[in-house]
């Protein structure tokens, strides 16, 4: 089969040792290089991927994406707003609901909370805490019965369980003959969840709606209704809409004004980090750099002898490039392959470290997430190896420009 010169040269000289074996170490650390930094850079940033969804899932499985509410803090008719929001563009699911601070007490242990009013025939529709209950369950929470579901840190904190009694104080006082009194109702606890975000297992606690709105003496009104979309990434663009139609009567928010900030910030962190560990390529890279000059050196005669047997320039130039170009090719394939591979497989991995050398990365009572997530998005895998190979490829052409330059009466004078 036929070979061109410069392809059997090049590839010749990679992997040549007879005469330099320095230089092909030098070549072989290059490659590994590469090959360390693409796949660290593929993992890294599928672990990072893995945190943004996990956290995201937390918190956006919990709040809803978007919230209509009165400016007065009370929305009226809300059967037929619902209705009417249900129609929207990526509206799939909407539900009232009521939210107040109170204090829950248990003898003399306290918590301040945040008391969310509920209905939970329609609470599935915009939230995932029907699916982290530990026990008990939202459909317990009955009208006038005056049933309460706790996040598993408040219900600690209390030191009550299912069947327990706490008492809710609304921070509302009312008169009476023996003076002014704080409003007290007692309430059964019925269920515990666990999110995993201190935010709400330490913070919050459900109710049913009409009890709320008895509680809070809100009539028939409720605090607002949350939405739930088919794409969060268009709340913003649902929550505007909705605002130029409902009017200035109405507020409507959207997660991104809440918790925005966290995730740009998570974005801003993943983009550092990717930054930081392509310098490990590039530091690779400049050992390619230094290996192709030392065999540029190495191979000044055999550079003079082909240039009097009337071989150009850019054929000489084309021998070091593919040289250096089968290095980085080869370093990055490998390094895409592992990467993707322990990507995909971090789940396998990190417990059998953990256990070989008997540790926990992630402590569950230190952190809320105690298992290291990976989410592996081929596009990223795509364009880390395309700029690695982009980046393998532009590092040979000065070694290969100089070997062009090489004068053979210069280089053989003394052979």
């Amino acid at each position: 089969m036929f070979t061109p010169l410069e392809l059997f040269i090049g590839q010749r000289y990679t992997h040549s040792r007879r005469r330099n074996r320095f230089i092909s170490f030098i070549s072989f650390a290059s490659m590994l290089g590469i090959l360390l930094g693409v796949m660290v850079l593929i993992t890294v940033l599928s672990i990072m991927n893995g945190f943004e969804k996990e956290l995201r899932d937390k918190i956006l499985g919990v709040v809803s994406h978007v919230t209509v509410s009165g400016t007065n803090g009370q929305l009226a008719d809300w059967v037929a707003k619902i209705d009417g929001l249900k129609a929207q563009k990526h509206v799939i699911g909407a539900a009232p609901y009521v939210q107040k601070q109170v204090m829950l007490t248990n003898g003399n242990l306290m918590r301040g909370v945040v008391l969310q009013g509920i209905d939970p025939a329609l609470q599935g529709q915009v939230s995932d805490v029907n699916f982290k209950m530990l026990e008990g369950s939202f459909d317990q929470l009955k009208p006038r019965e005056y049933g309460i579901v706790l996040g598993v840190e408040v219900a600690a904190n209390l030191g009550v369980m299912p069947g327990d009694k706490v008492t809710v104080i609304v921070p509302q006082v009312q008169v009476t003959p023996a003076g002014i009194l704080p409003r007290l109702k007692r309430f059964t606890v019925v269920g515990i969840y666990q999110i995993g975000h201190p935010e709400y297992d330490g913070m919050t606690g459900f109710i049913e709606l009409s009890d709320s709105e008895r509680l809070f003496r809100l009539g028939e009104d409720v605090g607002g209704i949350r939405l739930k979309l088919d794409d969060m990434f268009a709340a913003q663009a649902v929550g505007h809409d909705l605002q130029a139609r409902l009017g200035n009567q109405f507020e409507v928010t959207d997660w991104s004004e809440e918790h925005g900030n966290f995730f740009r910030a998570v974005k801003t962190e993943r983009i550092a980090m990717t930054l930081i560990l392509f310098l490990v390529v590039c530091v690779a890279l400049f050992n390619l750099v230094a290996s192709l000059m030392m065999t540029v050196n190495d191979k000044e005669s055999d550079i003079a002898i082909l240039r009097t047997f009337g071989m150009d320039g850019g054929r000489i130039m084309r021998i070091f490039m593919i040289q250096g170009s089968i290095i980085g090719v080869f370093g990055t394939l490998v390094g895409v392959g592992l990467g993707a591979w322990l990507s995909l497989n971090i789940d396998v991995v990190i417990p059998a470290i953990e256990k070989t050398f008997g540790f926990q990365i992630f402590s569950s009572d230190v952190f809320y997430i105690s298992q290291i997530p990976s989410d592996l998005r081929w596009d990223n895998v795509l364009w880390i190896g395309i700029a690695s190979l982009v980046a393998s490829v532009l590092a040979t052409v000065y070694p290969a420009w100089r070997a062009s330059k090489v004068q053979p009466a210069e280089s053989l004078r003394y052979e």
